[in-house]
């Protein structure tokens, strides 16, 4: 079960238009391929995605990107909000999947894997199914390891001294987070990942939904009550392993919930040696193919040559005599004649005319950036012409947007 419903307010503008799992990445994925890729990878192949947040784009590429041969029972299936309970939407991830409870009916399986999806990395999820039958636990939380300085961001996992699988405390988001047994300067954090025993996991979501204290989370209210009750273990990610993996990329785990680590996860995509590596093909990213030319660098009228250094460029895009550094480009972007884009991510069809910079920003599909205008380069400017602007000086353009000097 894949939770997509999630609005992504921190993504903003990103998520005007877009439930967040459906925001683009990397040129030509979307950030829920990551969670369908590493399920379908791991071979599972039984797959309902719940949505409910401006679902449109992202049951369209569900529908026409995620497509399984029947003959073996497999599925990728987009399951918007029914209202199954009442006149009512999910109010949270744990009432998504009771609101959703017939999907497990029908299938009768005896253990369900629930991931987010909008993490990026690789994970092989057989390896925690394993890990998870051996503890006997009735839930298993994935979990890996970030610097104690960032723990309280996230789920925080405190485990057993005498077994570290057994998770002896969960608190959300607390202010004095617990280190790693051994390692002052890190700290165990729910992924967001988890894996029930199928019958465990129905008794605790038909609980929740009946208590009206309960704000129906799956990391706030269910992840808590099977620790309370001695029944949950921690698997952790360090022990993953990832065919084709380096020791560079090994355990790669982004939550891009903010534009900044958005825009951190691109970067982390485009160095020599990347972070994490798109091209490890043991262990592929599936996404819709494009039907689309190559990407073409060419010379203007001038002479001025088009190039790219350090850049991942998609199908579609042209540059003619400008120059792109350290960028994103999407399909079928248009940069012209001496233009300069630097350290910046362009989605599908944004248009840089001639004599522009780009410095640092984010545009969204469909930007057209006039001849001479500059995005990036005055923070004042930008704010002035209702651009957001984070506070590490990161410029987001919403979709559509025309950009003149």
């Amino acid at each position: 079960m894949v939770l997509a419903g999630g609005e992504g307010k921190r993504l903003m503008p990103l998520t005007a238009e877009r439930a967040k799992p459906a925001v683009p990445f990397a040129g030509s994925y979307r950030l829920v391929d990551f969670a369908l890729s590493n399920l379908i990878n791991s071979g599972l192949r039984r797959i309902v995605v719940l949505t409910q947040y401006k679902s449109h784009s992202l049951d369209r590429h569900i529908s026409q990107t995620w497509r399984m041969s029947p003959l073996l029972g497999a599925y990728v299936a987009s399951v918007p909000a029914q209202q199954r309970l009442g006149k009512r939407w999910y109010t949270g991830s744990a009432d998504a999947i009771l609101q959703s409870m017939n999907a497990l009916s029908d299938e009768r399986p005896d253990y369900v894997v629930v991931v987010g999806a909008d993490h990026v990395y690789r994970m092989d999820f057989d390896q925690m199914l394993e890990a998870h039958i051996a503890s006997g636990m009735d839930a298993t939380v994935a979990a890996i390891r970030q610097p104690i300085s960032m723990a309280n961001q996230f789920g925080v996992i405190e485990v057993d001294d005498k077994d570290p699988a057994v998770i002896s405390a969960f608190r959300e988001k607390p202010s004095d987070p617990k280190p790693v047994p051994g390692d002052d300067s890190m700290a165990l954090v729910s992924m967001g990942n988890y894996i029930f025993t199928a019958d465990a996991l129905i008794e605790a979501i038909t609980q929740d939904g009946d208590n009206d204290q309960s704000t129906h989370d799956m990391g706030g209210d269910i992840i808590p009550a099977f620790v309370e009750a001695g029944r949950c273990g921690a698997y952790d990610f360090t022990f993953n392993e990832i065919p084709g993996a380096t020791p560079r990329d090994k355990s790669y785990w982004r939550d891009v919930g903010t534009l900044d680590s958005y825009y951190d996860a691109h970067m982390d995509l485009i160095s020599t040696m990347p972070i994490f590596n798109l091209y490890n093909s043991e262990w592929p990213v599936y996404s819709q193919q494009i039907n689309m030319p190559p990407a073409k660098f060419i010379h203007d009228s001038e002479g001025n040559q088009g190039r790219t250094h350090d850049s991942i460029v998609s199908l579609g895009v042209v540059v003619t005599g400008g120059i792109v550094e350290r960028s994103v480009l999407s399909p079928n972007v248009r940069v012209g004649s001496r233009s300069l884009i630097t350290d910046s991510i362009l989605l599908d069809n944004v248009q840089v005319g001639r004599d522009s910079t780009v410095r640092r920003a984010i545009l969204d599909k469909d930007v057209r950036i006039t001849d001479g205008a500059s995005v990036g380069v005055n923070r004042e400017r930008d704010l002035e012409r209702g651009f957001t602007v984070t506070d590490s000086g990161l410029t987001v353009i919403p979709k559509g947007q025309l950009v003149a000097p």
